[in-house]
């Protein structure tokens, strides 16, 4: 598959922001529960250039790999907090907000988890990844060989 445009170089100040966007929630959410909002929602946007990065940073930050491959069967999987487990339903719920929205009682389980200003990050990070996605699969971007 040949990647298409490169948004960089066509509208580099545009790419920047998104980029600075990335680098506030990168700040703000703890890792590695970042990398795992950002491995979910790629899953389920079938990104293979994010899916690659997110989960070679899961493994680079020390996540053992059978959690790393678990992330998208989450629900049935013992390896991961109560923490992890709202932010993965949360991300899910938002990246498919076109199916049901958020429902009320998993917002205010984020929110009893993450307080406001913590809950408004996770947000920024879920939309963040959405952006990132859908800027890589439709330019085709491509991961590194392996």
């Amino acid at each position: 598959m040949t990647e298409r445009i490169q948004l960089p170089t066509i509208v580099p100040e545009g790419y920047r922001k998104v980029i600075n966007l990335d680098g506030y929630v990168g700040g703000k959410v703890e890792e590695p529960l970042g990398d795992l909002i950002k491995l979910r929602a790629s899953q389920i946007n079938g990104c293979t250039y994010c899916v690659d990065m997110h989960s070679v940073d899961l493994q680079g930050r020390g996540v053992p790999l059978r959690k790393v491959f678990a992330v998208s069967a989450w629900r049935e999987s013992p390896w991961f907090t109560d923490r992890e487990r709202v932010a993965l339903e949360l991300t899910e719920a938002v990246t498919l907000i076109h199916e049901d929205g958020v429902p009320d009682d998993l917002y205010q389980r984020a929110l009893d988890e993450f307080g406001e200003e913590g809950l408004a990050n996770v947000l920024l990070a879920i939309a963040t990844i959405n952006i990132w996605n859908r800027i890589a699969i439709p330019t085709r971007m491509q991961p590194p060989a392996l």
